[in-house]
């Protein structure tokens, strides 16, 4: 698929953990923890989301079955960067710009001074960089959470070359 395909993705009730995945990789996701196969179909159509799901009745769906709603049957028994990695793979997509992992908003880097009041002295004293999500406001840094889901990304991209 062409690097300019930034597809957005209705994730099922099972797949909330994949959805932030998504987000940190890039991609907007939705998900919500109660969200009925009817509701998540049309939310998808609605807003021109590809369904990721496992759960193979919603196939039987006739819009899901037909194509009329693009999408994905993620594999049982994956852990969350497997699922991942399964989704990048099979879409051909890169990884982007980390998003806000709670909501999928664009993160965008503040000045130290504005977060000041935000975050612990501690934290204050040994960071510069901090960004922020343009949808929930929730404020993020290159602290040691950060550093571990590079590591994670860095762990997919390498393993979805090596399948390509």
């Amino acid at each position: 698929m062409p690097d300019s395909f930034q597809p957005q993705f209705a994730c099922d009730a099972m797949l909330g953990g994949l959805a932030r995945w998504l987000r940190a990789a890039g991609y907007d996701a939705s998900w919500q923890a109660d969200v009925g196969d009817w509701d998540l179909i049309r939310d998808a159509l609605r807003e021109g989301r590809i369904l990721l799901t496992s759960d193979t009745g919603i196939f039987r769906i006739g819009i899901v079955r037909d194509g009329e709603v693009p999408a994905l049957l993620i594999p049982h028994g994956l852990k969350k960067q497997q699922q991942l990695l399964f989704v990048l793979a099979r879409l051909k997509l890169p990884l982007r710009e980390s998003r806000c992992m709670a909501c999928g908003g664009q993160l965008v880097e503040v000045p130290e001074e504005q977060v000041r009041q935000r975050v612990s002295l501690r934290t204050f004293a040994w960071l510069e960089h901090f960004y922020e999500c343009g949808r929930c406001r929730q404020l993020f840094w290159e602290g040691t959470h950060w550093q571990y889901i590079a590591k994670q990304l860095t762990n997919a991209r390498t393993t979805r070359q090596r399948m390509l």
